[in-house]
């Protein structure tokens, strides 16, 4: 009869990611998990290949953590709004899983800072597109550049350097959102790149010379 498997699967990966939680994205090795659960690295190799199959599931776990912070902020009564607090809040509650999804590069082909842009304007479209009147195109745009603006935020504060109050990151958030809106919505061609950059610029400034 073959040994009894002392650990489940889902308690291997669920151990994994309270090692990166409480370690750091570094620390998700054999030896560290290992020790998570008080044994041998045996029995992770018992359910995975490698040890990139193992991190493979740690990452589709912290995104799944991910999308319900996501998920909050698109309840809120400004969803756009919403969003942007809860993805702050992930990185200043959960700054390891942050550093995993989002600044740690993945091996395999999908993962990392572009994936969950992806993944986030995907569960933020629709009311994008309500809310501020844009068609799909024009409302991922928005997204994406907000979204960047977030993302550097967050690196801040994952990293320990914002300076910033959570009260003045939303306000400075609300100015671009502003900002990108009425752009989009009075320059035709904008979030193609189909316009006259001279010319805008120009009205912008009152004439004169564009850099």
């Amino acid at each position: 009869m073959p040994p009894r498997v002392k650990f489940q699967k889902e308690e291997i990966v669920n151990a994994a990611l309270e090692t990166v939680r409480a370690k750091g994205p570094e620390s998700l090795t054999a030896r560290e998990v290992a020790a998570a659960l008080g044994g041998s690295t045996r029995p992770i190799f018992t359910w995975f290949d490698s040890m990139e199959s193992l991190k493979g599931e740690v990452r589709a776990l912290a995104a799944e953590r991910y999308r319900g912070y996501l998920e909050r902020g698109l309840r809120e009564s400004v969803p756009f709004r919403g969003v942007w607090r809860q993805y702050l809040r992930f990185a200043k509650e959960e700054p390891s899983l942050y550093k995993l999804l989002f600044l740690t590069r993945p091996t395999g082909a999908s993962g990392g800072a572009v994936e969950a842009l992806r993944f986030s304007q995907e569960l933020a479209r629709e009311s994008v597109m309500r809310i501020y009147r844009m068609d799909a195109y024009t409302a991922d745009c928005f997204f994406r550049d907000l979204w960047l603006a977030a993302f550097s935020f967050a690196t801040m504060i994952v990293t320990d350097e914002c300076p910033y109050t959570e009260e003045e990151i939303l306000a400075i958030g609300t100015e671009i959102s502003v900002s990108i809106c009425k752009a989009y919505k009075e320059i035709p061609g904008l979030a193609a790149g189909q316009y006259d950059r001279d010319a805008v610029f120009s009205a912008v400034i009152g004439g004169g010379q564009t850099e």
